[in-house]
C-alpha cells in the first residue's frame, strides 16, 4: 500500500462523512507524515472477532468506509456459501457512531439481497447472539468495542449458531473483504428504502421478551431474592433495560442506579476506561455505596457481556475478580443443582486456559468434566454447540473466563452479563439467608481447595513500531525461552503456535486451535501465559500461583510480574 497515494485518494473520495472529511483536511503530507502513516499503514485488521479500532479517518480506523468494506465482504461470503436463509441480525451499543455503523451495515446487506433484522434500540451483545438463532439468520453483526476507551468502536461477526465466527469462516470472510474497494465495489441502498422494501426489518419486541425468558429459565430456584439491596451501574452502556427486567423477575427490587452512568453515553464521561475489571470504572458506584450501603455493587460494561461486583464486607466494599466470581458461581451452581437433584449426568463446565486452575479443584469435587479452551468466549460457545450436536446440550452447566465473562445456559453462544447479573444476585441472596456474604464464602472455598492468586499485566505497543515490537518479543521468547521466572524454575513450555511443548522432559501436544500464545509451567504449580491481544495493541501476561496462604501466593505473583516486566523489555 502506498500510504501517500491512499491518503490522497481518501481525501478526494471520502466525502460522505463530515467527521472523516474534516480529519483528512486537517492533515497534510509530509508535515503530518507520522499521523497519516498510523491511519493508512494497514487495513484495519479483520480477525476472528471481526474489527476493532480507533474511530477516525483512514484504512486503519473505524469509519463508514471500513464498515462498508467489511460488510460487502461479508455479503459476498454469504452469497458464495449459498446459505438457505441469507439474513443477518444486527445489534449495537451506546458507543460513538454505533447506530450509524449498524445502519451502514444494514444498507450494504440489503443492497446485496440479504435480509436484515436490526434492533430498534441499543441492546446487549448477548441479545444479538440470541437474535441470530431466534430469527434463523445465517450471520450476525454487533457494533461494539466492548470495554475499550471511548475512542474505539468495533464490529463483531457471528455465525448461524449465534457464536462468534470460527477461524475457518473468518479466513474466508477476510479473503472476501480484501477484494473489496470501499469506494468502487460496495453496493448500497438507503436505510429508508430498505425498510420500505422490507429487506430491512426492525427486530420485534417478542425477540427481546423471549431473550429475557431464556435468561430467567436459567434460575436455580424459585425463591424470590427480595432480601437483597443493590447498587447497579450500566457504565453508560446498553445493560440498563435488560438487567433491570431480569432482576425484577427474580424479586430484586431494591436497586439504586448510579445516576451519572445510567443513560447511554459513548463518551463515558465518568469512566474513561469503562471496564468493570478495573476499580476506576466502578468509582462512582463505590462512592454511592457509602451512602446507600447495599449488599452488592453490580457493574456491566457498555455492551453488557461482562459484569463486575463489589461486596459489602467488614464495613467496606471489596472488589472480586473474574476468577473469584467464576469459582463462586461454579461452586454455587454445582452445589444447588446437586442438592435439588437437577444436576445432569456427566456434567460439563468450560473455562479458558488463562482462567484460574482453582476451577479444576471445584469441578473434581462435584464430578464435573472441566474443558479448557483458548481465550475468547466463542470457544466456550463452540463447546456448547458440540454438546448440542451430540444431543447432549443439557450436560453444559457453566462456562466462564477470567475477564468477567459468564454463561450458565445454551440459549446464546456468548458471555452474557444479563444472565450473570441474575446468577450473582441469586447467589448473594442465597448466602445472605445463611448470614454470609460472598467474600466469606470465597474464603471458605480457599480453606477447602487452597489459596489461588491470579494476576494480569498488560503492556501497550502503539502504532507501526509497536506491532513489530510485539512480534519480535514473541519470536525471541520462542527461540530463547527463560529457564526461570521470578525465582521459579521453568519445568515446561507449551507453544500454541506450533501445538508442541514439553513438561518435565516429556513431550506435550495440544489439539486446541493454533494461536500465538506461550505458556510457561513453573515449579510449585505456578504458571505464566503470554499472548498478544487479538483486539488491542497489547501483550497480556497472566500469572497464577497456588500456596498455603494468600500472602504467600500474592508474593509469588508479584515476583513473577516484576521479572516478566524486565524479561519483555
Amino acid at each position: 500500500m502506498n500510504i501517500q497515494q491512499e491518503f490522497e485518494r481518501w481525501s478526494l473520495l471520502a466525502n460522505q462523512d463530515p467527521d472523516v472529511q474534516q480529519e483528512l483536511k486537517n492533515l497534510s503530507y509530509p508535515d503530518d507524515q507520522e499521523a497519516i502513516e498510523d491511519r493508512f499503514f494497514q487495513n484495519l485488521e479483520f480477525g476472528t472477532g471481526g474489527l476493532r479500532g480507533v474511530i477516525g479517518a483512514g484504512t486503519n480506523r473505524m469509519n463508514i468506509y471500513t464498515i462498508r468494506k467489511a460488510t460487502q465482504g461479508l455479503a459476498n461470503y454469504i452469497l458464495a456459501e449459498k446459505f438457505e436463509n441469507p439474513s443477518v441480525a444486527i445489534a449495537y451499543d451506546s458507543r460513538i457512531k454505533s447506530d450509524v455503523f449498524a445502519k451502514e451495515a444494514a444498507k450494504v446487506l440489503a443492497a446485496n439481497g440479504i435480509k436484515v433484522y436490526i434492533y430498534q434500540q441499543l441492546m446487549p451483545t448477548p441479545s444479538l447472539s440470541y437474535a441470530v438463532r431466534a430469527q434463523n439468520c445465517c450471520a450476525g453483526i454487533c457494533v461494539t468495542a466492548s470495554h475499550n476507551p471511548a475512542k474505539y468502536n468495533g464490529y463483531k461477526v457471528y455465525g448461524c449458531d449465534g457464536c462468534q465466527i470460527t477461524l475457518e469462516a473468518a479466513e474466508k470472510i477476510l479473503s472476501c473483504i480484501q477484494k473489496v474497494d470501499p469506494f468502487d465495489d460496495v453496493q448500497m441502498i438507503s436505510f429508508e428504502d430498505g425498510l420500505a422494501q422490507n429487506t430491512i426489518q426492525w427486530t420485534p419486541e417478542s425477540v427481546i421478551d423471549s431473550f429475557i425468558d431464556a435468561v430467567a429459565a436459567c434460575r436455580l430456584t424459585d425463591t424470590p431474592c427480595d432480601n437483597l439491596k443493590l447498587v447497579y451501574t450500566p457504565l453508560n452502556g446498553s445493560g440498563l433495560m435488560c438487567v433491570k427486567r431480569i432482576l425484577d423477575r427474580i424479586g430484586v427490587t431494591d436497586i439504586t442506579v448510579v445516576p451519572e452512568q445510567e443513560h447511554p453515553d459513548g463518551n463515558f464521561p465518568t469512566c474513561p476506561y469503562p471496564n468493570p475489571e478495573i476499580k476506576e470504572a466502578l468509582q462512582k458506584g463505590l462512592e454511592l455505596c457509602k451512602t446507600i450501603q447495599p449488599d452488592l455493587l453490580l457493574a456491566t460494561d457498555p455492551d453488557c457481556d461482562r459484569v463486575g461486583i463489589a461486596v459489602h464486607h467488614e464495613g467496606d466494599y471489596q472488589l472480586l475478580s473474574g476468577n473469584e466470581v467464576g469459582v463462586l458461581l461454579l461452586d454455587f451452581i454445582a452445589k444447588l443443582r446437586t442438592n435439588l437433584h437437577t444436576m445432569p449426568q456427566n456434567p460439563v463446565a468450560v473455562k479458558t486456559i488463562v482462567t484460574t486452575e482453582m476451577a479444576q479443584r471445584v469441578a473434581d469435587h462435584y464430578g464435573i468434566q472441566l474443558r479448557n479452551v483458548l481465550t475468547g468466549f466463542k470457544f466456550i460457545g463452540e463447546q456448547i454447540g458440540l454438546l448440542e450436536k451430540d444431543g447432549e446440550a443439557d450436560r453444559y452447566i457453566f462456562g466462564f473466563e477470567e475477564s468477567y465473562g459468564y454463561l450458565s445456559g445454551g440459549y446464546v453462544r456468548d458471555k452474557d452479563a444479563v444472565n450473570a447479573s441474575m446468577l450473582i444476585c441469586e447467589m448473594a441472596s442465597y448466602y445472605k439467608q445463611q448470614g454470609l456474604n460472598l467474600v466469606q464464602v470465597l474464603n471458605e472455598l480457599y480453606q477447602t481447595y487452597g489459596c489461588y492468586v491470579n494476576h494480569l499485566d498488560t503492556l501497550t505497543y502503539e502504532g507501526v513500531s509497536g506491532t513489530k515490537q510485539m512480534n519480535d518479543i514473541m519470536t525471541r521468547l520462542r527461540t530463547n525461552h527463560p529457564t526461570s521466572i521470578g525465582g521459579l524454575n521453568v519445568v515446561g513450555v507449551m507453544d500454541y503456535l506450533s501445538s508442541q511443548g514439553w513438561l518435565l522432559d516429556e513431550k506435550k501436544t495440544t489439539d486446541l486451535p493454533v494461536s500465538n500464545i506461550l505458556e510457561f509451567y513453573l515449579q510449585d504449580n505456578c504458571k505464566v501465559i503470554i499472548r498478544p491481544s487479538g483486539t488491542e495493541p497489547k501483550i497480556k501476561l497472566y500469572f497464577s500461583a497456588q500456596a498455603p496462604t494468600m500472602e504467600q501466593a500474592n508474593e509469588i505473583v508479584q515476583k513473577l510480574s516484576k521479572d516478566c516486566a524486565t524479561l519483555l523489555n
